[in-house]
């Protein structure tokens, strides 16, 4: 799988944070039940068949305690679009956060370059992701984040190469807390996976889903 690399939106760090080990939830001691119940429910949410996710490594500075998954939208042996989402806790609250917990992300993926020039582009894909959270009714405050556009152009050794034009999501929101202080993280990670699959130009997911919609022109699979 292709993981996804670079500083996340999260307004305290990111990506190249020290990490912890896979399935480690955090360094703030034995996790509280409503972090232990958030992890549980990303880890039992069934996704379509398209996304291969698994766990990861998570960022040791950002909260006492951190959950990760790294995605990716596959077609065969070719990945469409990749990506990481990390959920933060902190028992105390966080000013920035407007709440105890925080999910922050990283989605990206291969695009033509003209597609990639379009002015409008940063504003539709930010609309992707509040309309991928809004589509399956989710509660959320304080989101914030970046689109980044990138042009890569070849030369000498390498110039038969085609250019290459590639999107960036970088994004945190703060999930609502329900029962027992816990959100609905089994709900939040479908909805990123909706804007995943987005990104990756995929049909909807099932007759009537209108939460996924195809991206025109995208570039041709990657290899992986």
């Amino acid at each position: 799988m292709a993981a996804a690399q670079g500083r996340l939106s999260d307004g305290a760090g990111g990506m190249d944070e020290p990490k912890e080990a896979e399935g480690d939830l955090g360094n703030g001691g034995a996790p509280p039940p409503p972090f232990r119940a958030a992890v549980d429910a990303l880890r039992g949410t069934r996704l379509r068949p398209q996304i291969e996710i698994d766990p990861a490594p998570a960022p040791k500075r950002l909260a006492p305690y951190a959950y990760a998954l790294e995605a990716a939208v596959v077609d065969g042996e070719e990945d469409l679009a990749d990506g990481r989402l990390v959920l933060l806790h902190d028992p105390a609250g966080h000013d920035a956060w407007r709440g105890a917990f925080r999910l922050v992300t990283l989605v990206r993926a291969e695009l033509e370059p003209e597609m990639a020039a379009d002015p409008l582009l940063p504003e539709v894909c930010w609309s992707w992701l509040t309309g991928a959270l809004s589509a399956r009714g989710l509660a959320y405050g304080e989101p914030s984040g970046t689109v980044t556009r990138a042009s890569s152009h070849y030369f000498g050794g390498l110039a038969e190469r085609p250019s290459a034009s590639q999107i960036e999501i970088r994004a945190s929101w703060t999930p609502r807390e329900g029962l027992g202080g816990v959100p609905d993280t089994g709900t939040h990670l479908v909805a990123w996976c909706d804007l995943l699959a987005q990104v990756a130009g995929l049909p909807p997911a099932a007759p009537g889903d209108a939460s996924v919609v195809t991206l025109p022109q995208r570039r041709g699979p990657q290899s992986r």
